[in-house]
């Protein structure tokens, strides 16, 4: 935080906060600091060859779009070589393109594109796991004595007769070179299952923390991080402004293969839950992350690493960024604030989150975000369903009027909503089909996107027969629409991220939260020369607030920039109504 906000600096606050911006800030051009970067699955965001699938030309084709939008980086889904088990997220080869969206010669052509349209693009890098198909694993899984035998978590298993075996590990027994063997501990596969496979050409078992087609590499090897350090040189070497790490914390397991403890009851997929305390989170990974910071430093512009980081509090997101030294993930990203709350939008728990990750990460910049390929739509999870376009504004509010670097994904200007399967039958996604009915899968956050009410793929494929089906929504809920409607989201969203990009305050101002108090609104003022008040009622009932500057005083005049509902001046007192479920920004009039 801003010294001006100190408590005991309240005399002083009011006349500081009316400095110059700069005066108090020092303006950091560095470019990931005041992006909104935003979230592409490459298969669902437009298909240019009438495959009924999303590629590389088609998001080239809606640059135009992007830009409009003021998105400043695209962050893209693995476009690798895969399989396509988890779509995409089981690589094949690191230093190519899957066909199914292009080549590498259209990615080349995407990238000078977005350039020419001021976006940069961020790859989805997967460090944890390749499929099963990578030559690496081939090759490790053939035999014990083959070069990259070690490259890969293999383990002997231990006898079907030891002490204190599970029903899961039973369940996984198979004959070894000694006899009747099992996996050599509890774990289990975040998809369901132990998360130990058997070899037979290998006699004995490897880890995969998540899909069976998925082997974890073995990070205690020097080699292998050598060659994945590669794999990022490659496409850094190619030009892109940096990395979204994929389930970052998971790369190292606990070497004495210990039990995780049961926590109780079991998840969705019928096994028991444990704590995962043995294959996440791992101290030894901070290492690694300083040395992968220190070898992007060495590229010009800025590169940036940005890492898939779900964990239980700030201070363990703190340890991402390096803490005090600043050395590890320039953004991890802070899923606290957005997908811990669960339930209706709660002011006291957002303001708990925000306020501590301004300033307990030692000035890191904190990265927001909302929404992602792998969860329900925001406004599903938070949503009163009367009320799902007020609570998607507030979504958008809190998104871009924090000093937060912002992380979209595709649709969420829009109100894209989670069209989940309602048969078995068609579900696409393998967590789904394994877990049914408890467990439905992520097809339904990964719908393809919406452009115009035209057709009966929305604009996103000539092909009426798209990989996952158009929710029928798309009549209303589209770019078109929507473009040509004053007070709809996705002008909601442009309005906002206009004023992120062009005002002072918003840009670069620090942040005192207000009505401390409020259950059911979340306020705070953003300081600069003309400072900005944000105000947002969570509930259906008009609130009363009174708004201050952090150093003491009434604020009495105000300009408003953006509100979804009509918000009258400041009281003398300061005092200001807002409607049911309103927000408001506003500048400070002096």
């Amino acid at each position: 935080m801003p010294f001006c906000f100190r408590p005991f600096l309240k005399s002083l606050a009011l006349a500081l906060c009316l400095l110059s911006p700069s005066t108090l800030f020092a303006a950091d051009s560095t470019w990931w600091k005041h992006a909104v970067i935003y979230e592409i699955y490459p298969r669902s965001f437009q298909d240019s060859n009438g495959d009924g699938m999303g590629d590389l030309n088609g998001i080239t084709s809606r640059l135009d779009y992007l830009q409009t939008l003021g998105i400043d980086a695209i962050w893209i889904a693995p476009m690798y070589p895969s399989p396509q088990v988890d779509f995409g997220y089981d690589i094949s080869d690191y230093e190519s393109v899957d066909p199914q969206y292009g080549s590498l010669k259209d990615f080349d052509h995407l990238q000078a594109e977005a350039a020419k349209h001021h976006i940069r693009l961020v790859l989805d890098m997967v460090l944890n796991h390749t499929s099963d198909k990578h030559k690496w694993f081939v090759e490790s899984a053939s035999s014990r004595a083959n070069p990259k035998a070690d490259w890969y978590v293999w383990n002997d298993g231990v006898p079907a007769s030891t002490a204190g075996i599970t029903p899961l590990q039973k369940r996984y027994a198979h004959t070894g070179p000694n006899g009747e063997v099992v996996p050599p501990n509890n774990w289990e596969s975040y998809f369901g299952g132990s998360a130990w496979e058997w070899v037979p050409a290998r006699g004995q078992f490897y880890y995969h923390k998540f899909y069976k087609q998925q082997p974890d590499l073995n990070w205690r090897n020097p080699t292998v991080e050598q060659a994945m350090f590669a794999a990022m040189r490659f496409w850094l070497d190619r030009g892109v402004a940096g990395f979204r790490l994929d389930a970052v914390p998971t790369l190292y397991e606990d070497t004495q293969l210990r039990n995780e403890g049961e926590t109780g009851g079991n998840n969705k997929q019928g096994d028991p839950n444990l704590d995962d305390s043995k294959t996440n989170n791992l101290p030894e990974v901070h290492d690694v992350m300083k040395r992968m910071r220190a070898m992007v430093a060495k590229y010009p512009g800025d590169r940036v690493l940005i890492g898939e980081t779900y964990l239980p509090n700030t201070a363990e997101l703190d340890k991402w960024y390096g803490g005090e030294a600043h050395d590890e993930l320039h953004l991890p990203m802070d899923m606290l604030i957005g997908f811990s709350a669960g339930g209706p939008l709660k002011a006291p728990y957002f303001r708990r989150t925000i306020s501590e990750v301004e300033t307990q990460v030692h000035g890191s910049q904190p990265l927001l975000v909302f929404d992602n390929h792998d969860n329900p739509r925001s406004w599903d999870r938070f949503g009163d369903p009367a009320h799902k376009l007020e609570t998607a504004k507030t979504v958008a509010t809190i998104l871009l009027t924090t000093p937060a670097t912002a992380l979209m994904y595709y649709g969420q200007e829009l109100g894209m909503t989670t069209a989940t399967p309602t048969r078995v039958e068609d579900v696409k996604d393998p967590i789904g089909i394994t877990g049914w009915p408890n467990e439905k899968g992520r097809d339904g956050e990964r719908t393809p996107m919406q452009w115009t009410a035209a057709d009966s793929t929305a604009g996103f494929s000539t092909n009426s027969k798209t990989w996952l089906p158009v929710p029928p929504n798309y009549l209303t809920v589209n770019v078109a629409a929507e473009s040509a409607q004053p007070g709809s989201l996705l002008n909601w969203y442009k309005r906002l991220i206009s004023l992120r990009r062009t005002n002072a305050a918003l840009r670069e101002g620090g942040i005192t939260m207000l009505e401390n108090e409020n259950q059911n609104v979340l306020a705070y003022v953003r300081a600069g020369v003309a400072p900005v008040v944000v105000a947002m009622n969570m509930s259906g009932e008009p609130q009363t607030i009174h708004i201050t500057m952090p150093g003491g005083g009434a604020i009495t005049h105000t300009r408003t920039l953006a509100s979804d509902a009509t918000v009258a001046e400041p009281t003398k007192s300061g005092e200001v109504v807002l409607p049911p479920y309103a927000s408001w920004i506003a500048e400070v009039v002096q």
